[in-house]
């Protein structure tokens, strides 16, 4: 009975067991499938069918929560294929969740199928794969049967645009305008006047009177300020008579203006009556004892001197005689006189704006640019000049090496010497040579008549030093290293410096060279390159040549 008893208890235990396992195994699918149900991924691509070097865009697309944190391919995942472009993420937010969306250009340079591979997306620290594709390239199919064949034709010269010269005529053209725009402001512009100026613009007639009705609104009655009041009341009649009457009445006492006012009228050359006289000069000792001796007349009396000085102004304007034709004469002379100091004024004005514009820009210029560049502009420079010119690239030579130079090379006639005859079957030559800049550009390419030779580079490097010796040159330092292009094709360089002839002149100049060889079964390529050793515009153009050699190794 007993082993009745464990048997009936040993199922009970497996069935417990067995149950808790599924509950486990329940629990892990429900939270995969929420977790997959959190982030969804998908992903596409624009066509799976393109030609060689054209794009297709693959986009993912990430729909999690708001929160979490997303992380995307970089770099080239997606071999074979090559990532040309990764473009931004775009989002879109639905409530509590986001969208992201990333898309890629890629491409294939070779024909074939190519597997586009699954991506590895990481969320929140864990990773996620899209699906991978077949992607198919299809080759550009050319026709070399029905094309016809032509002869290589020659290099042509073409006239090369001066694209660059609208950038320069619109710096020009911006500063002229700056300038432009700063002389008229503070020379030609006729600026609003003030009403000092205004008032000082008047005759001195209308100007006294002007001045008299503002001293009629004044505050100063009112304020008790009679000392002010009397001093402007004052100081208006004897600008007047300054001006209008030619007697320096500002310098004079009261008694002083009064005997020369007197004096005026007894000679005829003032109309005006004894009592005028008489009570201009009380007024005038009024003003005195306000001044002086703090005297403070009734209100109504101040107001009295007011209007009497005005009549008094009025008077003695109607009291001179007429100007004569030769007053007229040089009060026109007066007013032209001033019209040509005026305009002598503005035209040193304008003449100094001017010249401080251009020594700004000078200053800017060379403190931006450096003295030695600003001079090499303005002397013209040869090879700066050359240096900013629009470079041209081509194709020399079959098997043709490619560069960009600032000049065209020019095809050399060169007829092979007896003693190359038997090794090379043809010798093709271009170059370029600077005489101001002494810088000198060229490429060889040879045909070997033995198509299963090899191109001996140490003759050939030989050779050149010997030519340059039997020119002139010495003290040549020689050095060797690798030389690959961007592209990939190996050659070698041979560079160094000396003393080189100058042509048509015994004199020996401190100068660089560097030549480049390529070379393959039954041909040689050379770039030959000299220059100027202190130049630093002719070194620049160097770098750049060799920077951009290109060449096919192939015969």
């Amino acid at each position: 009975m007993t082993s009745i008893g464990i048997d009936h208890k040993l199922p009970n235990q497996k069935t417990v067991y067995l149950k808790s396992v599924i509950v486990c195994l329940l629990l892990l699918l429900s939270s995969l499938a929420v977790a997959q149900e959190d982030s969804r991924i998908s992903s596409k691509v624009d066509t799976t069918f393109i030609k060689i070097g054209e794009q297709i865009i693959w986009t993912v697309t990430v729909d999690v929560d708001s929160t979490a944190n997303v992380v995307f391919p970089e770099g080239q995942t997606f071999s074979p294929l090559e990532t040309v472009e990764a473009y931004k993420t775009d989002t879109t937010r639905k409530k509590d969740r986001i969208i992201l969306e990333k898309s890629y250009a890629l491409t294939q340079f070779d024909s074939g199928a190519y597997k586009l591979p699954t991506q590895f997306i990481d969320i929140n620290g864990k990773g996620f794969y899209t699906d991978s594709l077949q992607i198919n390239v299809a080759n550009v199919p050319v026709d070399t049967l029905n094309q016809k064949m032509y002869d290589i034709k020659e290099l042509m010269v073409v006239e090369k645009s001066s694209s660059n010269w609208w950038k320069i005529i619109l710096v020009v053209v911006l500063l002229l305008a700056l300038l432009g725009s700063v002389l008229y402001w503070f020379v030609f512009r006729k600026k609003p006047l003030s009403e000092e100026q205004q008032i000082a613009l008047l005759p001195p007639y209308d100007r006294a009177l002007l001045e008299l009705k503002k001293l009629e609104n004044s505050k100063y009655l009112i304020q008790d300020e009679y000392k002010k009041y009397y001093s402007e009341l004052t100081d208006i009649v004897r600008s007047y008579l300054e001006e209008d009457v030619h007697v320096s009445a500002l310098e004079s006492t009261t008694d002083q203006l009064i005997d020369k006012l007197e004096l005026m009228t007894d000679a005829g050359e003032l109309e005006l009556d004894k009592e005028t006289i008489q009570q201009f000069k009380r007024i005038l000792q009024t003003a005195d004892l306000v001044k002086f001796a703090k005297s403070k007349p009734e209100d109504s009396v101040a107001e009295q001197d007011r209007k009497a000085i005005e009549q008094i102004v009025v008077k003695t304007h109607d009291a001179l005689p007429e100007p004569t034709e030769e007053e007229l004469m040089q009060q026109a002379e007066f007013k032209e006189e001033l019209e040509r100091k005026q305009k002598r004024q503005k035209t040193r004005l304008a003449v100094g704006i001017t010249s401080g514009f251009l020594t700004a820009v000078a200053i800017f210029t060379i403190f931006y640019f450096g003295p030695k560049y600003v001079w090499d502009t303005i002397s013209g420079h040869p090879t700066k000049k050359l240096l900013e010119k629009e470079w041209i690239a081509s194709t020399y030579g079959y098997p043709g090496v490619h560069l960009e130079t600032p000049e065209v090379l020019a095809r050399q006639k060169v007829k092979l010497p007896p003693e190359l005859e038997a090794t090379l079957k043809e010798l093709q030559v271009f170059s370029y040579r600077n005489g101001e800049g002494l810088l000198t550009i060229g490429t060889t390419t040879s045909v070997l008549a033995n198509p299963e030779g090899e191109p001996e580079y140490e003759k050939t490097v030989e050779n050149f030093i010997k030519q340059l010796e039997r020119k002139g040159a010495k003290n040549i330092i020689t050095k060797q290293e690798d030389f690959t292009t961007l592209s990939g094709a190996k050659g070698t360089k041979v560079y160094g410096s000396g003393k080189f002839a100058v042509p048509e002149s015994e004199e020996l100049i401190a100068g660089k060279y560097t030549i480049i060889l390529f070379g393959g079964k039954g041909f040689q390529i050379q770039v030959i390159l000299t220059w100027l050793e202190d130049d630093v515009y002719a070194q620049e153009i160097i770098d750049r040549i060799v920077s951009t050699i290109e060449v096919k190794l192939e015969a």
